[in-house]
């Protein structure tokens, strides 16, 4: 209803799965970080001393699932894993669960109704025999806080399945903080002691929250400053308490007040009526100014029970959607939009004999897409303004921020590396263009020869000349600050601003810009933050399809 009043291509504030919408906050990858770190320090140990569990904690709305997600899409293509939503079973239940996500079926020796030990038993051979092939299993629980005490030790003789040189399982329990409770219990100390790595999710602070509305805005469509003003947005942050979940609610609804009302932002008024019928609370106020709005609100209830129906269906629909993708493909990425028809997706090692293992020839390709002679005899210097961009160790979720075709160098086991031209990125799927044809793959399989070596162009701002230093000046610095106060929700700089100097306190809003999107937080503004800013603000260069043909 008020995506066009607002010029936005979509509701910015579903809270649908859309992996477009990611947004990490440091905190985010910092629990990203600890479960990457478990998962690894559990594949490379020996001496028995990895495996054991890996604990993620955070209130509801804080992200957790989303970091699940990421954590899924970066573990290792030669790691089984299965992942438990449901966790209220009694322990046969539960090894029953865990046999089925790993595909293990029992000794048809087993006859009648399974015992605990046909389920270990089975998951043992199953664990050695992964051990021997050079992969390694996890096993993620999410909910974990409603799993029952003897539920809880079962799992921790779990872990105890080894060899003579390392662990064979690795878990992952994701919960609410009463997780950490639990654990703290004197009767679960030996489970507590067998934690590797542990982190609590907060919330986002107020600038992050800020960065994260701008950032939702921007992938919907909008362009120019946020349609919220700063005591709005301060509101916003004090409302939800710098919980996404509870932040995409007000929004949404605070953006449909202000359609409502004809008004062209979000006036901290209208979120203090938003709040009221969301949240069913209202700010401090005069007995006779809540009598006043006492009418508003019962005639918004009316309104309420559609939406929160909604709100419930939507939740129902997330979790089938996750326990499905994770079962059949180790991903966590459930498509919002109908996928490719399978006959139309390719196998990456059909297509292997004729990518490029010369680099230039993918730069020759991808210079098109920026009006660029794809003829030049070095395509990094066919252009003025427009430089190439080479960068190591990237993921799947940078891709998606930064927005533009790419190339991608992917190496297998054996022979030289080749190159990739990509051009689309879907829920499940990528889009590479081979000699002006378009082949869809799917991301499981990339990744599996994708290790995050990525270049494309980008165009210099004004005044740029190979870096910036500190007490920098000119019009590279003054549109760097210009875009940063549009995500911040402020005004654009006027014509008639004093020129301004990279000073402390601009290094500061560069900082925080580049925690929140993933970037080394150096407060130096670089090729990637002025590519991450132009992503953020709808900047004009080549765009990722979202949904190829």
């Amino acid at each position: 209803m008020y995506t066009s009043h607002f010029g936005l291509s979509q509701d910015p504030f579903s809270i649908a799965p859309d992996p477009r919408y990611l947004f990490m906050s440091e905190r985010h990858r910092e629990a990203l970080a600890h479960l990457l770190y478990g998962v690894a320090g559990s594949a490379h140990a020996t001496g028995g001393t990895g495996g054991g569990f890996v604990l993620l904690t955070g209130d509801i709305g804080t992200g957790k699932t989303t970091i699940c997600r990421c954590f899924l899409a970066q573990i290792p293509p030669n790691c089984h894993v299965a992942y438990i939503f449901n966790p209220k079973l009694s322990v046969p239940e539960l090894l029953q669960s865990i046999c089925e996500e790993f595909h293990i079926t029992l000794s048809p020796a087993v006859s009648g109704t399974p015992t605990v030990k046909d389920y270990i038993d089975a998951l043992n051979a199953f664990l050695l025999q992964s051990h021997a092939s050079g992969q390694s299993s996890v096993l993620i629980i999410d909910e974990a806080q409603n799993l029952a005490p003897d539920v809880l030790e079962q799992l921790r003789l779990l872990t105890n399945l080894e060899t003579n040189e390392r662990k064979l399982l690795q878990i992952v329990l994701i919960g609410q903080p009463e997780l950490r409770d639990m654990l703290a219990r004197p009767e679960l100390e030996q489970l507590a002691q067998r934690v590797i790595a542990r982190f609590h999710l907060d919330a986002l602070t107020p600038a992050e929250a800020t960065q994260y509305i701008g950032h939702r805005l921007g992938v919907a469509g909008h362009a120019g400053a946020l349609p919220f003003e700063s005591k709005a947005l301060q509101r916003i942050h004090q409302l939800t308490r710098g919980v996404p979940r509870r932040i995409n609610l007000l929004c949404g609804r605070a953006l449909l007040g202000a359609w409502a009302n004809g008004l062209p932002s979000v006036s901290r008024s209208v979120v203090d009526k938003a709040a009221a019928e969301v949240f069913g609370t209202e700010p401090t106020q005069t007995l006779n100014a809540r009598r006043q709005r006492m009418g508003y609100a019962l005639a918004g209830l009316a309104l309420l029970a559609p939406l929160v129906v909604f709100l419930i269906w939507s939740a129902q629909k997330q979790t089938q959607a996750t326990s499905l993708a994770v079962a059949s493909t180790a991903q966590a990425l459930p498509p919002k939009a109908a996928a490719l028809p399978v006959a139309q997706i390719e196998s990456l090692q059909t297509l292997w004999p004729q990518l490029p293992t010369d680099i230039d020839s993918a730069w020759r390709e991808l210079a098109p897409d920026w009006k660029l002679s794809a003829n030049h005899t070095d395509p990094c210097q066919a252009a003025s303004g427009v430089q190439c961009y080479r960068a190591s160790k990237l993921t799947i979720p940078l891709l998606r921020q930064l927005d533009r075709p790419g190339i991608l160098t992917l190496q297998a086991v054996q022979g030289p590396a080749v190159h990739a031209l990509l051009v689309g990125l879907s829920d499940q799927t990528a889009t590479l263009r081979l000699a002006e044809r378009m082949h869809t793959v799917r991301l499981i399989e990339l990744a599996q020869f994708w290790h995050g070596d990525f270049a494309t162009y980008w165009q210099l701002p004004e005044g740029y000349n190979n870096g910036l230093q500190e007490g920098s000046t000119g019009p590279a610095i003054d549109w760097l600050a210009s875009r940063l106060t549009q995500l911040d929700g402020g005004p654009s700089q006027g014509t008639e601003a004093a020129p301004l100097t990279l000073d402390a306190a601009l290094r500061a809003r560069v900082r925080a810009f580049q925690h929140a999107r993933g970037i080394a937080p150096d407060g130096r503004p670089g090729p990637m933050t002025f590519m991450q800013i132009e992503s953020a603000t709808q900047g004009q260069f080549p765009h990722l399809l979202t949904d190829p043909q």
